[in-house]
């Protein structure tokens, strides 16, 4: 199993916009790419990506439609008063994002 694992909206560090950007490539050329993700767990300032609407979300839906699983960690949405906003996959816990890194074939970390 592919787990992807966002836990920023930035790409890097440096300058915010420039680290916005770059992770809205990444994901639309992941999207568009032949790699198959099975699992996308978003915590921390990366619940913004499915909660908001933009390139980030239409490359998470289109993960989606290929197969992927897409789980925001509860207790950020609860921090960030997100839990009501989100647009796409289902409230995940620590738990489970503990026991999918242990169990992953493969941890791809882009943030």
């Amino acid at each position: 199993m592919k787990f992807l694992f966002l836990n920023s909206k930035l790409m890097g560090h440096g300058d915010e916009m420039l680290g916005e950007k770059l992770l809205a490539v990444f994901l639309k050329e992941l999207a568009a790419s032949d790699h198959q993700i099975d699992l996308i767990g978003c915590v921390n300032g990366a619940v913004s990506l499915t909660t908001q609407n933009g390139d980030a979300l239409d490359s998470l839906k289109k993960l989606e439609a290929k197969g992927a699983k897409i789980a925001s960690c509860g207790t950020c949405l609860d921090f960030y008063g997100l839990r009501d906003q989100l647009l796409i996959g289902s409230i995940g816990t620590m738990q489970q994002t503990v026991e999918i890194m242990n169990t992953a074939d493969r941890v791809i970390r882009p943030c």
